[in-house]
């Protein structure tokens, strides 16, 4: 914890002088352009991997990056996708998977689960990529299909098909590689994103 306690200080008084013009902006501001949804693994870190400022990106992060189908219940994925399309207007939806996933390498190598129930259930929503895997135990090749099987759950969602259907919004699959630094781009025939 004193770690944390030590960042906040330095953040403090290094880091928010620096930016005070840019927070006193966002104190009444917030218009970020971009929806990001990564998975929850901490060496995932959007703001870093893109460059960007506070305010930039709204981000969400889930066990695997997984986004549930729209179903009628709500749930907290599905409203902070709603409310970054229609309050925030966001413009681009990035769903970005990563290398040497936890979830994904669960499910690549049948591990058993049974010890986390919850996990288990979870990563239910991940039983389309697996069905678009051809070669089992190929964490990579489910890595790069589970992007795009959360591509294809997030437009089951009404405000992001309304908003693809006006043509206000584009979706984006991209894979962190964690060792080099790189990211592939999947909606734009694997095109590797220079850094």
């Amino acid at each position: 914890m004193q770690v944390l306690t030590d960042g906040i200080n330095r953040f403090q008084k290094n880091v928010f002088p620096a930016k005070a013009e840019l927070f006193a902006h966002l104190a009444t501001s917030h218009t970020p352009s971009t929806l990001f949804i990564s998975c929850s693994d901490a060496r995932v870190v959007p703001e870093l991997i893109t460059g960007t400022e506070p305010g930039e990106l709204f981000v969400i992060r889930t066990a695997g990056n997984l986004v549930p189908a729209f179903s009628p219940e709500a749930d907290g994925i599905a409203a902070s996708i709603e409310y970054a399309v229609t309050a925030l207007g966001v413009r681009d939806i990035i769903v970005c998977g990563h290398s040497a996933c936890g979830a994904m390498t669960a499910l690549a190598l049948n591990q058993d689960l049974s010890g986390a129930p919850a996990v288990a259930k979870w990563l239910r929503h991940a039983d389309a990529s697996r069905a678009r895997t051809s070669t089992a135990g190929d964490v990579s090749a489910l890595v790069e299909q589970n992007v795009l099987a959360q591509l294809a759950n997030l437009a089951t969602h009404p405000s992001v098909a309304k908003a693809m259907a006006a043509g206000k919004i584009t979706l984006h699959g991209w894979v962190f590689d964690i060792a080099s630094g790189g990211v592939t781009d999947l909606t734009e025939s694997s095109v590797a994103l220079s850094a």
